[in-house]
């Protein structure tokens, strides 16, 4: 299995991942296909033999502000010195083989290219303790912004 950009025709595949891994936060094939037209530079599929075992897509969006879940964005933002994680997400058959931590290095390589000073996002399914492991810390949240999705969720930064 190996990282690689996304392209449309990986989309279906983005969405049945998705389904599995976050069945309580459900999202349409639109808004994967809208954040990859809007930013293809940080969409990546981990690659199995020609099929998605996972996706990761992160974008440029203010520090501090929380895209709401399954919304079109319609346009991103000028400011590109954050980045937002979206989402990183695998099959069960791909956790365990070191795939999510070479995929977060990804992303970590490009946001450094493109002169980001920090990377959020919101941790859900109780997953805090794995991103802490990868150098992401609670930090508050804007006041509501966290309820679609979930009482477990956190919101999360990384300097980079």
């Amino acid at each position: 299995m190996h990282w690689r950009a996304m392209a449309a025709g990986d989309l279906d595949g983005v969405a049945a991942v998705a389904a599995i891994a976050f069945p309580d936060h459900p999202e349409s094939h639109a808004c994967f296909a809208e954040r990859l037209a809007l930013y293809p530079q940080l969409c990546f599929v981990l690659d199995d033999a020609g099929t998605v075992a996972g996706y990761l897509i992160a974008y440029p969006w203010p520090q501090g502000a929380i895209p709401p879940l399954d919304t079109l964005l319609g346009a991103l933002p000028d400011d590109h010195s954050a980045l937002y994680l979206h989402d990183l997400a695998l099959l069960p058959r791909a956790r365990g083989g070191g795939h999510a931590a070479a995929g977060i290095a990804l992303l970590l390589e490009q946001a450094r290219g493109l002169g980001a000073s920090s990377i959020a996002l919101v941790s859900v399914n109780a997953s805090a303790a794995f991103w802490e492991a990868q150098g992401f810390a609670t930090t508050d949240a804007p006041a509501g912004k966290l309820a679609s999705y979930g009482a477990d969720a956190r919101y999360m930064r990384r300097e980079i």
